[in-house]
């Protein structure tokens, strides 16, 4: 496995893009609307900062951690070529399991996440590319 992206949640994904581009040469790669979120991808050469941003009125656990936690890192993910394997491993790891079982996440691949209250308060993302 390898780093991925650190999703950020945001209530302003242009102006956190405009910042982030100009202070950390992260330009914009990806952009797109995928459940409830308005979410862009900036380049950092070695992975991605991932900013969510929910749509009006969108509901689920990004509009959640803004309203209790504010705008802020949101969860690290992990690449991976066997999202099955990785799955499989970590629950042998005694790492409890969000998603049991991969989901779409965006840019088409494959996701699921652990539980933070087992891996040390970290919300860990696999991505299978």
């Amino acid at each position: 496995m390898q780093f991925d992206h650190a999703g950020v949640a945001t209530d302003d994904a242009d102006a956190l893009a405009a910042l982030y581009e100009t202070a950390f040469d992260a330009p914009v790669a990806h952009e797109e609307t995928f459940d409830g979120l308005r979410v862009t991808f900036l380049d950092l050469g070695n992975g991605y900062f991932e900013l969510l941003e929910p749509l009006p009125d969108a509901e689920g656990a990004i509009p959640r951690y803004l309203e209790r936690e504010g705008p802020g890192l949101h969860h690290v993910a992990l690449e991976t070529d066997d999202i099955e394997a990785a799955l499989s491993a970590a629950r042998d790891a005694g790492v409890e399991l969000i998603d049991e079982t991969p989901r779409p996440g965006a840019w088409g691949h494959e996701v699921a996440f652990c539980h933070p209250q087992s891996t040390g308060g970290v919300l860990v993302e696999f991505v299978e590319h």
